[in-house]
């Protein structure tokens, strides 16, 4: 049979009977060349016939690799050929396995069919739950399990899995104030440096001292009238926590304090109800922001108090001089007073001529849930601003205000005349910042983190100054706010000269919190009967002791239970009475530490509330000394029962008047504790303590 004169379609095949197929079928084994490729070398004298519909349209690739005729010989076949030109034009082709993003969506097509066929199976398998009873079960476990992971990882992340050695914080707390920024590596002085001796606090010549500028502000939120009344009636206004105990000092030392609530824009149905409260009590500061705890509160309220922050001047006249920094000379009017203000400067306002007020020596952030004894505030954060350190950076108070007078203040620099004590002369010396950089709180340390816990800490102006002002302690402000600040302090410019001044021992939790940092009230003598008992116990050992325990801290190595003991709470347990049906009175005389009250001994509740301390007794006759700050005081109860603990009680009590009758004294048979020996030389410098009553 001729094939020539057949043509393309020929009438023998069955297969190609469908003009179709035949079309599609001869036009994919021979597709048309494209123009610039090679003419075929078949007779062109029989014709091609025209397609009845037009060809398909194949990819370019399909084109190219089909380009051949049918007489051609076997190199240039189509296969042969596509291989020798597909290095030339692989590059230029799109879309396929050499593309990188062909490769990733390829990769990513992939996984998704897997897990669409892993879902399925499991989907499948007889014991994935299909009826609602088996899916319920399914998720309540899921939850639970859920549940216990996160348990668990809340647990190994928490640092505070011991019980805190506060009796060691109070027997020696100067172990744990460096006065220089803490590391992990080295958050306490090195182990192998003898410990240095402890003060005792207070030194005789506390009041001498001129009482320092604080400006405290209360954290709060719009919905907590409550918590402010109860603030507002207690430990802001009243007396025992302005003077301190016994007689008091009259309100002199907190007679520069200034105690005010913060509070960011309050809600809409809050908002008149916050603007009226203001408006009688004065004692309100909006800041310009949403209410929040830690994104960016307590750095607006370093911008607020930078600007708008003032306390009273100095109204009484004291032994040594008021020290001169460059803010001193700062001062605006008297702004609408506060009913708990100091009664000074109520008296002042009412004068013709009220003095203007000036900036603050330091900037207070409490929580609301902490309820602060001002006066032992205010004698701590004094006492740190006229001290004298060794280190020649942190420069005296005490010095500078022992000479003979300042120049006014001229930028950051303060000119200062010194009595030159030999040739009666004042040689001018030129000092270069001298504001005192002060960052004083509770010192939290662990393997993480080093920081002043958010209950109360304060800074000093400078530090305030500084960290509203600067550009990059903006960028730090979201976070744990009081580790954020711990981290504005590692930012200064001076960072090295900032005194981290760390208060352990007189800063605690409430009672029947049940956290490692709770322990029941503590008063000095309570402090004063620990002490003799770790003299008694370790004796002439005492300096090893302590150095040994100072190496424990520092790698993290738990502390013996006997430094953590409460009579009171114990870590991690719900408190409960040691006695049943006990007043009111009794139950809060029960969360004393070291009361007969709470020691369980089997006494009658008569007998225990009959024997216990008075306050003259319990704060050994001195004005400060005792409790700084109870935080964690979470319910209305836990406040009122702190109120009690702290600011009620008798002076002298009748069996006390009694034996002083008996003794001729004040003091019965009670052993003073020898802090010269115990502590070193310098504590002698200042007179024993008086002891407690022996019980």
């Amino acid at each position: 049979m001729n094939h020539h004169a057949l043509g393309p379609y020929d009438d023998s095949d069955t297969d190609c009977d469908d003009p179709r197929r035949s079309q599609s079928s001869t036009e994919f084994l021979f597709p048309l060349d494209r123009p610039s490729s090679a003419s075929s070398t078949a007779s062109s004298a029989s014709s091609t016939p025209v397609p009845s519909r037009a060809p398909s349209p194949l990819p370019r690739i399909q084109h190219q690799l089909y380009a051949s005729s049918d007489t051609d010989d076997e190199l240039n076949s189509p296969l042969i050929q596509w291989n020798r030109s597909r290095n030339s034009w692989w590059r230029d082709q799109p879309g396929h396995w050499w593309n990188p993003s062909q490769r990733r969506r390829s990769r990513s097509w992939r996984t998704t069919r897997t897990v669409k066929r892993w879902l399925r199976n499991l989907v499948r398998h007889p014991f994935f739950p299909s009826q609602p009873i088996t899916i319920i079960l399914t998720l309540i476990l899921f939850s639970v399990f859920a549940i216990l992971i996160t348990l668990l990882l809340m647990y190994i992340l928490n640092p505070d899995k011991d019980p805190l050695p506060w009796r060691a914080y109070c027997s020696y707390p100067d172990i744990y104030n460096i006065h220089r920024p803490p590391t992990p590596s080295l958050p306490y002085p090195s182990p192998n440096d003898p410990p240095s001796p402890s003060t005792p606090f207070p030194p005789p010549d506390l009041d001498q001292l001129p009482p320092a500028g604080i400006f405290l502000g209360i954290f709060s939120v719009d919905s907590a009238i409550e918590r402010r009344q109860y603030v507002r009636s207690t430990w802001a206004s009243h007396a025992r926590s302005r003077n301190g105990a016994g007689d008091g000092d009259d309100g002199v030392g907190t007679s520069r304090t200034i105690v005010r609530f913060i509070v960011g824009q309050p809600r809409g149905d809050w908002e008149r109800r916050i603007k009226l409260e203001q408006e009688l009590y004065n004692d309100i500061i909006i800041l310009p922001t949403h209410e929040n705890m830690n994104d960016g509160k307590t750095h607006e309220f370093f911008i607020w108090a930078s600007t708008y922050a003032w306390v009273p001047p100095i109204y009484v006249n004291s032994t040594v001089p008021p020290p001169q920094f460059t803010y001193s000379n700062l001062t605006s009017s008297p702004p609408a007073l506060a009913p708990h203000d100091p009664s000074a400067a109520w008296t002042d306002l009412a004068s013709p001529n009220p003095k203007n007020w000036v900036r603050p020596d330091y900037v207070v952030k409490v929580d609301d849930d902490s309820f602060i004894m001002l006066a032992e505030l205010e004698a701590r954060l004094r006492l740190e601003l006229h001290t004298k350190y060794d280190n020649k950076r942190h420069a005296s108070t005490l010095e500078r205000a022992a000479v003979g007078s300042a120049s006014p203040v001229v930028g950051r620099d303060t000119t200062m005349f010194d009595s030159h004590p030999l040739a009666g002369s004042r040689m001018q010396m030129q000092l270069v910042d001298t504001d005192p950089l002060i960052y004083w709180g509770y010192l939290v340390t662990n393997k993480r983190h080093q920081f002043m816990a958010g209950e109360l800490y304060a800074l000093s102006w400078a530090l305030v100054d500084w960290a509203a002002k600067d550009e990059g302690v903006r960028k730090m402000t979201k976070g744990a706010e009081d580790k954020q600040t711990a981290r504005w302090m590692r930012e200064h410019p001076r960072r090295d000269e900032i005194r981290w001044t760390n208060e352990r021992c007189w800063i605690y939790d409430h009672p029947r919190g049940g956290t490692v940092y709770a322990h029941g009230y503590l008063f000095p003598s309570e402090v004063t009967r620990v002490k003799q008992q770790i003299w008694g116990t370790y004796g002439e050992d005492l300096q090893k002791v302590f150095k040994a325990l100072t190496w424990n801290i520092t790698n993290g190595i738990p502390t013996p239970a006997e430094w953590a003991h409460s009579s009171v709470s114990t870590f991690r347990t719900r408190y409960t009475p040691p006695l049943s049906n006990l007043s009111i009175p009794q139950s809060v005389e029960a969360l004393v530490e070291g009361s007969e009250m709470s020691l369980r001994e089997g006494m009658t509740p008569g007998h225990a509330w009959a024997h216990r301390e008075g306050r003259r007794t319990r704060y050994q006759g001195q004005r400060v000394g005792g409790t700084v700050a109870v935080h964690f005081i979470k319910k209305h109860m836990w406040f009122l029962e702190t109120a009690m603990a702290l600011l009620e009680g008798d002076e002298r009590l009748e069996h006390e008047v009694f034996e002083d009758r008996e003794d001729g004294s004040i003091v019965s048979d009670g052993a003073t504790v020898d802090e010269g020996t115990l502590f070193g030389e310098r504590a002698s410098l200042y007179p024993a303590q008086e002891p407690a009553v022996t019980r």
